[in-house]
């Protein structure tokens, strides 16, 4: 079958790569399957097939398993023999969803980050981190008091909701459909959502991802996340980090310092309504060495990391409940995309 694949296929150096990373974790695989019972699906092949869906935008299990069926690119990146058979898409789900909770998606990013010639593409000292809205699977009609009060809505395949004047918080209610989701607005004048708030933390050297995490959307989550993957990466002695303004408050800039992490985070010069000019957490000591402009302009390559996160992963609109899944799903993607460019990076 791999007769069969072009020797220059751009998948041929991801899937190396991919089998290295899942080489460091075979301890952990074994650790979670028992001897016992009707074998299950391998789970090398299952995350192989989580990346594949990733590569090529395939927007169900249904549709993946379709295409492993008669693909043979598939097929060869899997690991699936040419007569062999396909798993049924609800095994499938159930297999993968069992190693989704087995948080072993931040451990083959890192598998992936700590390969050799992969190692030597990235900064020890220079880092951008930002946050991106990732929307539930959840509608704004399951979202709903917590106490059973509220009407339900009218009866029919599509029943609608009359929200208005109805006053709703992630307080006094909750989705009935994914509990885990909140109801969050980006900014004023924009609409209120059910999401997840998914982050990653760039190095600037090529703008690989070296971490990513995902948390319930609150206004305070991106620093909070953002101390915790640093607080990951302890030991690499002092460093730097871009940010947008959001990220300009006293107690994180504090934080960072605590770190002996840089702060090199964009000035939020906000005007209220009474005309006063926010005052700024930074000063002199960052803003005026030249490398605070040089990570200005480094770290909006981060949304290169989210665009092609939400338009070819698919996951603008995550299609798992739970935050445990989602956040499993959303590394899976952000490892994809490190596949996708180290093999760029290298050439």
């Amino acid at each position: 079958l791999a007769e069969r694949i072009p020797a220059d296929h751009p998948l041929r150096p991801s899937r190396a790569r991919a089998d290295e990373a899942l080489g460091a974790l075979n301890g952990r695989f074994e650790g979670l399957y028992s001897s016992m019972g009707r074998p299950s699906i391998p789970p090398e092949m299952l995350l192989r097939a989580t990346l594949l869906q990733a590569f090529f935008s395939v927007r169900s299990e249904r549709m993946l398993m379709e295409q492993i069926d008669y693909n043979l690119l598939f097929r060869w990146f899997v690991g699936l023999a040419v007569d062999a058979e396909v798993w049924h898409p609800t095994v499938f789900t159930h297999n993968r969803d069992r190693l989704l909770e087995a948080e072993v998606a931040h451990e083959f990013l890192a598998a992936l980050l700590a390969l050799p010639q992969v190692r030597k593409l990235l900064s020890s000292e220079h880092f951008s981190v930002d946050g991106t809205l990732i929307d539930a699977w959840a509608s704004m009609k399951s979202f709903r008091p917590k106490d059973g009060s509220g009407e339900p809505p009218s009866p029919g395949r599509n029943g609608e909701r009359n929200f208005h004047k109805e006053k709703r918080s992630n307080e006094t209610h909750a989705s009935t459909t994914d509990p885990d989701a909140r109801l969050y607005r980006k900014a004023d004048g924009r609409e209120s959502r059910l999401c997840f708030m998914g982050h990653v933390l760039m190095e600037n050297r090529n703008g690989l991802a070296v971490d990513a995490a995902l948390t319930h959307a609150t206004g305070t989550a991106e620093r909070q996340a953002a101390l915790a993957m640093l607080d990951r990466r302890k030991g690499s002695g002092r460093m730097t980090l871009g940010a947008d303004k959001a990220y300009d408050v006293t107690a994180f800039v504090e934080d960072l310092r605590e770190r002996q992490v840089t702060p090199h985070i964009a000035i939020n010069w906000t005007v209220s309504r009474q005309g006063v000019v926010r005052k700024t957490a930074l000063d002199g000591r960052a803003t005026r060495h030249a490398g605070y402009g040089i990570s200005q302009i480094l770290r909006k390559r981060i949304e290169e990391v989210f665009g092609w996160i939400k338009t070819q992963a698919g996951l603008a609109k995550v299609k798992v409940r739970g935050i445990a899944k989602v956040e499993a799903v959303f590394t899976f993607a952000v490892a994809a995309y490190n596949l996708i460019r180290i093999p760029k990076l290298l050439a």
